[in-house]
């Protein structure tokens, strides 16, 4: 599908939940600030994108896309959160097929990290290096990845590390990986100010996934100094802090455009990395996930903040600034 972006009110003119009723009681809002809106959007002029993260393979997918239709809930990108060296080429293979059927971007994970290392130290109180990937071996594990995703088809490669972004943004422009290629920079590392968001930008990332408990204000920070998408979980699983931000929805989208909304689910047990012992759990959260999307467009239409959604099939950032790669 190729649809046009839906021309109803977006979020700039959009009512605010409970809007009239506390005004007639003389505790409405503050108004607005247009300077604290953002001035980008996606290169069709779309404000935001929807992503359904979590999906662990072709039967989950499967689901998603029929939960989907169902519900009426588009969808722009799905997301797997195992890994890639925990599928199958012929599951891959499946997934490409089927997203590309409905013209959905499939972003699968990149190789080891953290949690899955020998290493110590990601599982003390201070959380060591965190999900990135530990010595040479592990980029290796990164980049291998990445090229056998890439070769069966896979367009968007999500990481967890600043040093594997920039190799696979040098792979890239090397023309090893395909141009069109996109990097997702996940939630496990997300930047939580303007100048590191700035960096994982100008490292190749393509769309960058913060911590949901951002505030607005920081929001409008970051849209300062940097045009790259922004993911994030309107709902967010526990182990990123279970945060629900769904009455926020139309400012997080006027402040953040343009912005991946992600469908997380909280109180749901980590399925990562999913095999076929959790199948049950996989798919009824995958299902779940699509259904709390729907709250949250039902919502957005409530407000009359539904418009300026990116058309459907759209995919590609637009220009972005980057390092320069020396030779």
């Amino acid at each position: 599908m190729n649809d046009a972006p839906v021309s109803s009110p977006g979020a700039a003119g959009a009512r605010r939940p409970g809007d009239a009723a506390l005004t007639a009681l003389g505790l409405g809002p503050a108004p607005l600030s247009p300077a604290d809106a953002s001035p980008h959007s996606f290169p069709d002029g779309g404000s935001w994108r929807t992503e359904v993260p979590s999906v662990e393979g072709p039967e989950a997918l499967g689901v998603v896309l029929k939960e989907s239709a169902r519900l009426d809930v588009p969808v722009h990108r799905i997301s797997q959160g195992s890994g890639i060296w925990m599928l199958t080429d012929a599951e891959i293979t499946e997934m490409v097929e089927g997203c590309a059927e409905r013209d959905i971007e499939l972003c699968l994970f990149t190789g080891p990290r953290g949690t899955w290392d020998t290493g110590a130290s990601v599982r003390t109180d201070s959380g060591g290096a965190g999900l990135r990937s530990r010595g040479h071996d592990a980029l290796a594990g990164c980049v291998e990845d990445a090229l056998r995703a890439a070769a069966l088809g896979v367009k968007c490669l999500l990481v967890a590390d600043e040093g594997v972004l920039w190799t696979l943004h040098r792979l890239r422009a090397q023309g090893v990986l395909p141009a069109d290629t996109t990097f997702k920079v996940s939630a496990l590392i997300g930047p939580v100010n303007p100048a590191s968001y700035a960096v994982f930008e100008q490292l190749g990332a393509d769309s960058i996934n913060i911590p949901s408990d951002l505030t607005l204000a920081q929001f409008t920070e970051i849209r300062r100094v940097s045009r790259a998408p922004m993911d994030l979980y309107i709902e967010a699983p526990d182990d990123l802090g279970g945060y629900v931000r769904m009455y926020e929805v139309a400012e997080l989208i006027r402040r953040g455009a343009p912005l991946y909304l992600k469908f997380g689910l909280s109180k749901a047990p980590g399925i990562y990395p999913y095999g076929r012992h959790l199948r049950e759990l996989a798919l009824s959260t995958a299902k779940e996930r699509v259904r709390r999307g729907r709250l949250a467009l039902d919502l957005l239409a409530r407000h009359g903040a539904d418009g300026e959604m990116a058309a459907l099939g759209s995919r590609l950032p637009g220009p972005l600034n980057r390092f320069e790669i020396s030779s």
